[in-house]
């Protein structure tokens, strides 16, 4: 079973606005490139703690540009050559469908009642042209699925939550509503998940 080094993207203008960014193709802000350099100096100092290399670990990254942001500076943190890492659309963030780009009282005052429908039953919600936290985490399974080695990964809070429910860190409605931190590495190892700050 694989080892995942897993770093959620660095902060972006959408997570201090509180938007739910989903497929939106967002930058790191200044404090989220700062998130992305102290996520690799821990990877670093992890990986001297395991009597290991950086250049040991298989990197790949969503799509998307703050997670390529974020793996490109963590690289180069750990002294590597920042774009050689793979891609992978299965790490993209859950899609939030039409309400992607609003904050949570947007959401309720456009489509009253749906907020409090998705909080009865987030695992298998899907919000209007959407995706639910099911159907995220069955793509996020078959990634894991197919990777052969002990990989750094630079994703989002949504493929987070999804391996918590896939490794069983959290029984499935727990998982969804977990917090996830910016500039932290999670790392989940033999059905456990340790976090790094």
């Amino acid at each position: 079973m694989p080892v995942l080094y897993y770093v959620r993207h660095g902060e972006t203008d959408f997570n201090v606005a509180a938007r739910l960014q989903g497929r939106h193709d967002t930058v790191l802000n200044t404090r989220g490139r700062r998130q992305a350099v102290d996520c690799g100096e821990l990877l670093r100092d992890l990986f001297a703690r395991d009597g290991r290399r950086a250049e040991d670990f298989a990197y790949v990254a969503s799509p998307l540009q703050r997670a390529r942001e974020t793996m490109e500076v963590l690289r180069t943190t750990l002294g590597l050559d920042p774009p050689a890492y793979a891609i992978d659309d299965r790490l993209m963030e859950i899609s939030y469908g039409e309400w992607e780009g609003l904050t949570l009282p947007e959401i309720d005052a456009r489509m009253p009642g749906m907020l409090a429908e998705r909080e009865r039953d987030k695992w298998d919600f899907a919000p209007p042209g959407g995706e639910s936290y099911r159907e995220l985490t069955s793509r996020i399974g078959e990634w894991y699925a197919a990777i052969t080695r002990d990989t750094v990964v630079a994703g989002h809070g949504g493929g987070l939550r999804a391996l918590m429910a896939l490794f069983d860190v959290l029984p499935r409605e727990e998982a969804t509503h977990a917090q996830i931190a910016q500039g932290v590495v999670y790392v989940f190892a033999e059905g456990t998940m340790a976090r790094y700050v």
